[in-house]
């Protein structure tokens, strides 16, 4: 640990990025990102084992009263005979062929990808030199990160990790309320350290404060993702915003924007000063385009993050909505599946991504490094602001657009267009005498993409109208502008 964090001290004190947040303010978005626009997430561990709630299994296990508890002492026995860490050897990914999964992200049309490294359970899916709980030491005794990044860069994928370890400090903390496996003493590098009370609420004060101890430990394993695996994108969850995480969180950007010349950082809410690092918005987005990127992190259930044997799934064309809608307003999509503790992808997560990718083979030019337009949407769907609103679907008509430009072509994206053969884009209406046209360029041709018949359209002062055929599909509808 020492060693280590002198080597941090002196990554920093000689690269171009001090942990200063004035140093980090020289961050520019890499290119690659700035072209990027939609991820794979993998929330795949432990936790997968059980499959029950969610990944948050190994902290509602030790609360008692809750149904996981309930479920875990009728399933397993009760905690002190069958902790969390009984589920390590259950772990064995027999099945896990990284190159098949590689092969399926890039089909769905993905770009970049994101596994968990480590979760809040601390366990951690990669070979480590700072603890021994990790997937390729126990449970599938593979280097999980490692093997499924050279996969993934085989077929031309960006790799990323993600790192929820910080919320280790409080989550196992329950498991000290009653008599369970989690006992005292607990020191560094044991699976349940530090296993700490959980405040009333998770804000930037909470007490008991992550101690320097823990925070040393986290940043070690945090540099060490990045020294072994070098992956370009990092993401983090919420709470390295306690105000106690700030002075390592500091260190950590600018080791590694030191380190990784053209990495980007995620992080929510406020973690972050505006421009050090890329906003992530968690199960929700943005109503209205923005002058800066962002991201969207969601999964392909509602209900849970990591596989469980009653996941709630969206619907394809839901998501690909999302995905537009997202684009259109300088966003990224960051889209979560939950493989199953033998490292096969359930048959409905592989289902939905590859009708997107069925769609992005067809409709990629309108998604893959476009640019905002004048305005990103018109018609009458109303979107939330903020986080967690994806619970619901958006209900879309086929008055609503999304506008993404790419090259000299102008697309204007029709959300549910299904059972319709006209359309009426609006912002494309001439105007005559003192009005001026919100859109003055000349229309030279108008294509459906994905439809071979040339469709019928004229421009007049209610809009540009499109006739084509009746459109059976629920996915959205990419009308392809060609400008003089």
């Amino acid at each position: 640990m020492d060693n280590y964090l002198k080597k941090i001290n002196d990554v920093i004190a000689n690269g171009r990025y001090k942990d200063t947040w004035e140093s980090l303010q020289q961050y520019k978005v890499p290119d690659w990102y700035q072209k990027a626009r939609f991820g794979i997430f993998i929330h795949w561990g432990v936790y997968s084992v059980p499959a029950f709630d969610s990944e948050w299994y190994s902290r509602h296990m030790y609360m008692q009263g809750t149904n996981v508890y309930e479920h875990h002492v009728k399933t397993y026995g009760e905690p002190k005979d069958f902790g969390y860490k009984d589920f390590i050897p259950l772990f064995r990914a027999e099945k896990f062929d990284p190159h098949a999964w590689a092969k399926l992200f890039a089909e769905a049309g993905a770009e970049y990808v994101m596994p968990v490294a480590e979760h809040h359970d601390g366990f951690q899916m990669y070979e480590s030199e700072l603890s021994e709980w990790n997937a390729k030491k126990m449970g599938p005794c593979r280097d999980v990160l490692g093997e499924l990044g050279d996969a993934c860069e085989e077929v031309g994928l960006i790799n990323g990790a993600s790192s929820h370890r910080v919320e280790h400090w409080f989550f196992m903390g329950h498991g000290k309320d009653f008599d369970s496996d989690i006992k005292e003493p607990l020191k560094r590098g044991d699976f349940y350290w530090p296993s700490m009370p959980e405040a009333d609420h998770m804000d930037i004060h909470s007490s008991p404060a992550p101690s320097r101890e823990f925070l040393e430990d986290w940043l070690c394993r945090c540099c060490e993702i990045v020294d072994k695996y070098r992956p370009k994108i990092i993401y983090f969850d919420w709470w390295i915003m306690h105000v106690a995480v700030k002075p390592y969180l500091k260190k950590f950007a600018a080791y590694y924007y030191n380190t990784v010349a053209d990495g980007v950082i995620n992080y929510k809410l406020d973690a972050f000063p505006f421009g050090t690092a890329v906003l992530d918005i968690e199960r929700g987005q943005f109503a209205e385009a923005k002058p800066f990127i962002w991201q969207t992190d969601t999964a392909v259930a509602t209900n849970s993050w990591c596989y469980t044997e009653d996941n709630h799934y969206k619907h394809a064309y839901a998501i690909v909505r999302d995905l537009v809608d997202i684009v259109s307003k300088n966003g990224r999509l960051l889209l979560n599946i939950g493989p199953k503790a033998d490292g096969t992808i359930p048959d409905q997560d592989r289902d939905i991504l590859l009708e997107i990718g069925k769609w992005l083979k067809t409709n990629g030019e309108a998604i893959y490094a476009s640019k905002v337009w004048k305005i990103a949407s018109e018609g009458p769907a109303v979107m939330a602001d903020g986080g967690f609103t994806d619970a619901e679907e958006t209900v879309y008509t086929s008055e609503d657009f999304r506008f993404t430009v790419n090259g000299a072509s102008l697309y204007a994206i029709c959300m549910n267009m299904k059972g319709q053969d006209e359309v009426l884009v609006k912002a494309l209406a001439t105007r005559t005498g003192k009005q001026a046209a919100f859109f003055s360029e000349q229309i030279k041709s108008v294509e459906v993409l994905g439809m071979e018949e040339a469709p019928a359209w004229e421009r007049t002062g209610e809009g540009l109208r499109v006739r084509t055929t009746p459109v059976t599909s629920d996915m959205p509808v990419v009308f392809k502008i060609n400008i003089e």
